[in-house]
């Protein structure tokens, strides 16, 4: 399990200060009316407001509580999921969902691993494959864990937009694979590129690779069980 220090905090406390209370009050903006979602929205940004004033409590005459810093970190990011608490599927369970080869490529490693920081967990796996022309393939499965709500919308911007843009060098756009939201980008003169995934709102499955054909990347993502994710999205919540 790795842990962050504050000084590997994106942004700073500060930023984080202010990103809550931005949130909470768009929140609370949009909750004029009372339908199921809109309560869990006025709800979530009351949730907000709270962690908000306990970060103004930690960061009194320009110096700062950490413990108490994170402690409000950790409210904030519970009140964007709901409250839920999420203890994210062992890396191990994801690792042996790797494939051991796709087509000529073998698999040269294979690892994965669990981050929690602040209340919040994210587990991953991932598996490396290659072949003797140059080609090289990544596959890596990821439960975002607590950040399934408004903060993985935030990291995985892509699934709820729609882009479609092309240049002479490649393109990028979103689509759906297999059922899932999918989002792919592609340089023609590296013939690199990836495509991602969002299962059930909490896993992210993606293949990316160099020296390869985009086919040759949704074929390695097409070898993942993508329903036996969607199958796990409940699994740890609390």
């Amino acid at each position: 399990v790795r842990s962050f220090t504050p000084t590997q905090l994106p942004g700073g406390l500060l930023s984080y200060k202010a990103g809550l209370t931005l949130l909470s009050v768009s929140l609370i903006f949009v909750t004029g009316c009372k339908s199921p979602e809109q309560k869990a929205a006025e709800e979530t940004g009351k949730r907000l407001e709270e962690a908000s004033k306990q970060m103004a409590a930690a960061t009194k005459n320009g110096q700062v509580n950490m413990g108490d810093a994170m402690n409000a970190l950790g409210a904030a990011m519970g009140a964007t999921n709901g409250g839920k608490k999420i203890e994210t599927v062992d890396y191990k369970v994801l690792k042996d969902m790797l494939p051991e080869s796709l087509g000529n490529m073998k698999r040269t490693e294979a690892t994965g691993e669990k981050t929690a920081a602040m209340g919040m967990q994210i587990s991953n796996a991932e598996g490396r494959y290659s072949n003797d022309a140059g080609g090289s393939i990544t596959v890596k499965m990821t439960d975002i864990g607590s950040l399934t709500g408004l903060a993985g919308m935030a990291a995985y911007a892509w699934a709820a937009t729609d882009i479609d843009r092309e240049s002479d060098t490649g393109y990028e756009k979103t689509s759906t694979f297999n059922g899932f939201k999918s989002h792919e980008k592609w340089d023609k003169s590296s013939k690199s590129g990836d495509i991602s995934v969002l299962v059930g709102s909490r896993f992210v499955a993606e293949a990316s690779g160099y020296n390869v054909e985009m086919d040759a990347l949704k074929d390695a993502l097409s070898k993942l069980d993508l329903k036996k994710l969607d199958g796990m999205k409940n699994v740890g919540v609390q």
